[in-house]
């Protein structure tokens, strides 16, 4: 019996086959890939949360109550001496002696001895003078003496009519007298020029500098060194335009003086303080600043009445003039300022924040000071430091005897603030009338 035949496929049907397994193979192997993806990529449905409530903004308040403020004008100047003279010789001579009053920084009185000259040729100068007196006033009695002789001559001769000057000699008696006060001029003029020897000083003062020395020799006019006076030195103040408005500032002798508190600038002492007065002012603007130039008065800068620590020529000063009292303002600390002079303002009822821009009418180091009627008396501020908090926000008080970690971070305040603190002066601000 034949076993069964088998059908060997032809060369096309190999051919053919081949190529379908090339490209169906990889074909199917990336439907399954994509198939498989999909199938994995499925998420599986997460139940719905509830919206979570913004978190309360922490913040420290103040009660913002009306008062009224004292305005302060801050500015700094430089102590001057009032009258400062250079001393010079009026006679020739050689330096004879140089007091100790005379070296730089002595202090000496009114009329006190300087400088000596020497006085030998005045001396002379004098005793000359003072015997053409003594010549002049024996030939003035000679001819008084024979002025009368003539008189009494004529009338013992009988003449009815009057005698003639040249008769009497009157013309010889009128020289004699202008002989005399000639010699009493010269003699006078020889005391001084000998007084003048003796350099004395014009009032109580200091030596600031001393140009010459022993043995020199000196002429009417050489500069013998400079002085100035110690009862009293001035300050000049530049006030700007803006704070003129706030100050009541004397402009003639008459006007009552301004007060003024003098702390030196070189050295912190705050509790160290001068008292002086503005007495006048300049009566002109300065042409670079447009600042007003206030002449403050301070009675005896070097504390030798007082005894208070001296306040030299030369001393940088800063000085504080009380002006106008602003009444019925708020009163804003700079700490709870943010920039473009925004603050926060917390609703007592619904707890959430109120921005509010505000206009002051005057600045200064700490505070700023607004009239507002939109402020409610009473409103309640934010003092801490809020950075990007939006408006209307839900606010948590933190009390005030809170002292933790937070509460330091929340008080730090922003760097405008920062900066604007670093001012010295203050600063009125002129689009609003206090």
């Amino acid at each position: 019996m034949n076993a069964p035949s088998t059908i060997a496929p032809t060369p096309v049907a190999a051919s053919f086959l081949q190529r379908v397994l090339r490209v169906g193979l990889p074909i199917g192997m990336i439907a399954l890939a994509y198939l498989g993806y999909r199938l994995l990529a499925v998420e599986p449905e997460e139940a719905k949360r509830p919206p979570v409530p913004p978190k309360a903004v922490r913040t420290k308040v103040e009660t913002l109550n009306l008062q009224d403020y004292q305005t302060i004008i801050h500015t700094r100047g430089v102590v001057r001496a009032h009258n400062e003279v250079g001393l010079t010789a009026e006679v020739s001579g050689r330096i004879l002696n140089v007091m100790p009053t005379f070296e730089d920084g002595a202090f000496f009185s009114k009329d006190d001895v300087l400088i000596e000259l020497n006085p030998v040729d005045f001396e002379t100068a004098l005793l000359s003078a003072e015997a053409q007196l003594a010549r002049s006033t024996a030939a003035h009695a000679q001819e008084e003496a024979r002025a009368q002789q003539a008189k009494l001559n004529w009338d013992d001769l009988g003449y009815q009519e009057e005698a003639n000057d040249l008769v009497l000699r009157l013309p010889q008696l009128r020289e004699a007298v202008a002989n005399v006060k000639t010699a009493e001029a010269q003699v006078a003029q020889a005391q001084r020029n000998l007084e003048r020897t003796k350099v004395r000083a014009p009032f109580d003062g200091r030596v600031r500098t001393r140009l010459v020395g022993l043995g020199q020799s000196v002429g009417p006019g050489t500069d013998l060194g400079t002085v100035f006076s110690v009862d009293f030195a001035e300050i000049r103040l530049p006030i700007a335009a803006p704070e003129m408005k706030f100050l009541t500032l004397p402009e003639d002798t008459s006007d009552p003086p301004v007060a003024v508190e003098l702390r030196d600038a070189l050295v912190d002492e705050p509790e160290l303080v001068w008292e002086a007065q503005i007495v006048r002012t300049e009566g002109a603007l300065d042409e670079q600043s447009r600042e007003l130039f206030a002449i403050a008065k301070l009675v005896d800068p070097f504390g030798r009445k007082s005894g208070k620590k001296p306040l030299r020529i030369g001393q940088p000063v800063l000085a504080a003039v009380k002006g106008r009292v602003l009444e019925q303002v708020h009163v804003v600390p700079r700490t709870a300022v943010r920039e473009l002079n925004r603050i926060f303002l917390v609703d007592k009822e619904k707890l959430i924040l109120d921005r509010r821009e505000i206009i002051p009418i005057w600045k200064d180091e700490d505070h700023l000071v607004v009239r507002d009627t939109s402020i409610n008396d009473g409103s309640l501020l934010a003092t801490s430091y809020l950075s990007n908090t939006p408006n209307e926000s839900k606010v948590e008080i933190i009390p005030q005897d809170t002292n933790t970690e937070l509460n330091a971070k929340a008080e730090k305040p922003n760097s405008t603030t920062g900066k604007e603190q670093t001012s010295v002066r203050s600063t009125p601000v002129d689009p609003i009338s206090a």
